[in-house]
């Protein structure tokens, strides 16, 4: 399965609320502005999260949407499952009779991929996801900083050899 634009955009926008809540409601319009989404997809996402149990909207003056649990209850295999569908390497058809090979082949590999990869996606909750991103903005922050004062030493050297 290749996780679609649906998935990752809503992986996103959860991780971004799991960083920027402080347990209060956040407008969508606020997660489509910081991670570059559009609104009218974030809302119809959003509104397969809330069916899911993932997240609660809130009406009326300073509404929005909260996580409907602490992130670190949330595991991306449920996020995803519920704005993908179940994982499955390969494409199973409904009534299909597979032969001999066919399902040696499912047992051995497909089956034995799809275990891993959802124990993976299980074992990853939107607090680890939200922890990585916190820590990526810092980085980004301090990077900004050292540069502006790289800037400011290499201003201050060209000034001084320009007095001399």
């Amino acid at each position: 399965m290749k996780v679609s634009t649906r998935g990752r955009y809503g992986l996103r926008a959860l991780v971004d609320m799991a960083v920027n809540s402080d347990s209060s409601p956040i407008s969508l319009v606020q997660v489509a502005k910081r991670q570059d989404i559009s609104l009218n997809y974030l809302e119809q996402v959003f509104g397969t999260l809330r069916k899911a149990g993932i997240v609660v909207s809130i009406k009326g003056a300073g509404g929005g949407y909260k996580l409907a649990r602490p992130a670190e209850e949330i595991t991306v295999k449920e996020v995803l499952e519920a704005l993908e569908g179940e994982f499955s390497i390969i494409d199973r058809v409904p009534g299909e009779q597979p032969d001999a090979v066919q399902r040696a082949i499912e047992e051995l590999v497909w089956s034995k991929i799809d275990e891993k990869v959802n124990q993976f996606l299980a074992s990853r909750t939107l607090e680890m996801l939200a922890g990585e991103y916190r820590s990526s903005l810092e980085q980004e922050a301090n990077m900004y900083y050292i540069k502006n004062k790289e800037d400011r030493r290499i201003k201050n050297t060209i000034m001084k050899e320009s007095e001399e």
